[in-house]
């Protein structure tokens, strides 16, 4: 239902802040997860596509002396919120702001692990749908999502803690709190899918 929910791009972002927001600058840096340049090759959500790069380094980046500029992790103020709209399809919104001096890019997916209680870091695959441009001015918002079917027979197995996000073609991780009051996950975190950036006007 969500799935084809979001292919037909209905999903509207948000820049609204809330209780689980961090921001890139103040946040401990973990090891890469995210699309182009991370080592965490194995997790499907972060591993490095060519074609994906090439998309975004062509398409939605800003040039200056010949070099594609992307987005930092420090320069972005980055959080996460509940965003479902029933009570079937759980979303969550995960919005970046250009804190820097200059326009970058952000296009393409971002690298997403969950971690749960029991303290492990499970990758997000991404879901079905192609990357928009995505070129942020100095305090434009992107946003992407993640969606997942909501469990509401109370024996969800998934205890998510927090998000950890590396954004595209970022090495650099923040750690967002999993948002309060989101709903439980259905089946296992293979069946939560990430989807790519795109602006919030």
């Amino acid at each position: 239902m969500w799935r084809r929910w979001l292919r037909e791009g209905l999903v509207q972002g948000s820049s609204s802040s809330s209780s689980s927001s961090a921001s890139a600058g103040g946040s401990k840096s973990e090891s890469g997860t995210g699309s182009g340049g991370s080592d965490a090759s194995n997790a499907k959500s972060g591993s490095s596509e060519d074609a994906e790069a090439r998309a975004g380094a062509g398409n939605g980046a800003t040039k200056t002396g010949g070099k594609v500029t992307f987005c930092k992790t420090e320069d972005l103020a980055i959080d996460a919120r509940d965003a479902a709209t029933d009570k079937a399809s759980g979303r969550i919104d995960i919005t970046m702001i250009n804190r820097g001096s200059t326009t970058c890019s952000a296009t393409g997916f971002a690298g997403v692990n969950i971690k749960d209680t029991d303290n492990t870091s499970n990758p997000i695959e991404r879901g079905h749908a192609q990357p928009r441009i995505t070129t942020l001015k100095p305090g434009d918002a992107a946003v992407f999502n993640l969606a997942y079917d909501i469990d509401n027979t109370g024996n969800s197995l998934a205890h998510p803690t927090n998000i950890q996000v590396t954004p595209p073609n970022e090495t650099h991780t923040v750690s967002l709190r999993w948002p309060a009051g989101a709903g439980k996950i259905k089946g296992a975190y293979t069946d939560v899918e990430v989807y790519p950036t795109h602006t919030t006007k």
